[in-house]
């Protein structure tokens, strides 16, 4: 029995990359890997990405860097710690992209938290109970009550977690998922340390951080 062979072109290869800013070797293999499909070969490089990041999440992060972004106008401005490994990697073109594409999405996207772990149980027992008492309303059985409230808490934690939102400039992609495929192509752990967003007029500014990173008193 014979097995075709998809012939991947470099002019391919060379758009993945262009795509997903992935190495040349790891555009060519996905692309292999999906036989010459474009679309699914930036799926196999996001799960692959997804990987590689939950190898390296237990790996200290020292390093990285401080970014700030003001809005158009100046009435809106954000700080954030990136870390990662290396000094080498935080001076990268690709780290310092990462840092202002996540301070540009923090400033238009307004994230209450880094992550849904740091959801504090206040707020989490507060939306539950919202939730839990309009579902409630429409005289829906209790099982069906605590599907429905289940739901919108997966929605909620979009809404305010940065990690679990979509990023505003590729919404089939959460913030998550694009430092997943930083860590694949820079080989090094990468995370939010804390941001904080402030607007002109808002007294309720935010500052968030991350809970694992928290330094004991």
């Amino acid at each position: 029995m014979s097995t075709s062979t998809v012939n991947i072109s470099a002019t391919q290869v060379k758009e993945l990359r262009e795509k997903t800013g992935a190495p040349m070797m790891d555009c060519k293999q996905a692309l292999t890997e999906a036989k010459g499909d474009m679309e699914q070969a930036v799926v196999v490089l996001r799960k692959r990405g997804v990987s590689v990041a939950a190898k390296k999440a237990a790996r200290v992060t020292s390093e990285g860097a401080v970014t700030s972004y003001i809005h158009a106008g100046g009435k809106i401005g954000v700080l954030v710690e990136v870390n990662c490994e290396s000094d080498f990697v935080a001076r990268t073109d690709d780290f310092k992209e990462l840092v202002h594409d996540i301070a540009m999405h923090i400033a238009a996207s307004d994230p209450k938290f880094v992550r849904k772990e740091d959801v504090t149980p206040e707020a989490y027992e507060r939306e539950k109970d919202i939730y839990r008492a309009q579902a409630a309303a429409t005289g829906k059985p209790p099982q069906v009550v605590e599907k429905i409230v289940e739901g919108k808490m997966s929605k909620f934690y979009e809404e305010v977690c940065l990690l679990e939102q979509p990023f505003i400039k590729d919404q089939t992609v959460s913030i998550g998922q694009l430092i997943a495929a930083k860590i694949g192509k820079l080989g090094e752990n990468i995370a939010v340390r804390r941001f904080a967003r402030f607007k002109v007029g808002d007294t309720g500014e935010t500052i968030a951080i991350t809970k694992p990173e928290q330094k004991p008193e």
